[in-house]
């Protein structure tokens, strides 16, 4: 594989699992020095085995990007580190499903302090030193399909991730003169462990008496909708946020692109 981001370092939060961990590995195939960032101790073992199979440099970090020391901590410890931020990858992210009049306002606030404020803190902090440093650089922020159109049980997850992509044009307007682009990709149905957790609780609040789901029956339902007609993995997202990353992709910002087998086309 093409070494594109030899000698960068990239940042990557909610990197030790799912669609983080697939972006780590194509960047460090890719020759980019890793910056792997999760809230889960687990981190480290993902980052052992990148560091085995890709031959990156990998530094994990366990921290929580609501609190807003932690994330300049976590910028000043990779500049330490690797001496650069050339690319960050605004991935964390939580999701719960539950009925309107059943959903507690701790939940509600908590997705919206990770999926939304965690964004804008790591874009803010990473920004900062891509801006003193004067080489321009990446800001990518996983939005995702209810960034587009919000689903049934979810107002809060849809609330969070329509708020990175207003993050996400906001920024690129603002940041567009120092040579940094700013873009959100929107995944869809991805198979990942927030998959399987979605497939099972929508599957049991959807359920009747007439027609309940078992375990993977409702992603299979819904991924009949898809016209290529299977969910995606997390290297076909890694595939755009890597182009994305990319010299080809210099004259690209401000954009929230969907990757999710044709799902939603607009």
């Amino acid at each position: 594989m093409e070494r594109r981001f030899a000698g960068q370092t990239v940042v990557i939060t909610g990197g030790c699992r799912g669609i983080g961990e697939g972006i780590a590995e194509r960047f460090g195939r890719e020759g980019a020095n890793l910056v792997l960032v999760s809230n889960a101790e687990r981190v480290h073992d993902t980052a052992a085995r990148l560091a085995a199979e890709t031959g990156a440099e990998v530094l994990p970090l366990v921290v929580d990007i609501t609190d807003e020391a932690a994330v300049a901590d976590l910028y000043a410890q990779a500049e330490a580190r690797f001496g650069r931020v050339d690319v960050s990858v605004q991935n964390a992210g939580i999701i719960t499903i539950d009925a309107f009049d059943r959903m507690p306002r701790e939940d509600f606030d908590r997705i919206l302090q990770v999926n939304t404020t965690g964004v804008w803190l790591c874009c803010r902090e990473a920004a900062r030193r891509m801006v003193a440093a004067g080489r321009g650089g990446r800001l990518i922020n996983t939005s995702s399909g209810q960034g587009r159109q919000g689903f049934i049980y979810t107002p809060h997850y849809a609330a969070s991730k329509m708020g990175v992509i207003g993050i996400t044009q906001s920024l690129a307007h603002e940041l567009a003169r120092h040579g940094i682009t700013v873009n959100a990709f929107c995944p869809g149905i991805i198979e990942s462990e927030m998959w399987d957790y979605n497939d099972r609780v929508w599957g049991e609040i959807l359920s009747t008496p007439e027609k309940r789901y078992g375990q993977g029956e409702l992603m299979r339902e819904w991924v009949g909708n898809i016209p290529m007609k299977r969910a995606g993995t997390p290297a076909d997202v890694a595939g755009l946020v890597a182009f994305l990353a990319s010299a080809d992709a210099a004259y690209i910002t401000g954009q929230a692109i969907n990757v999710d087998g044709g799902l939603i086309m607009s």
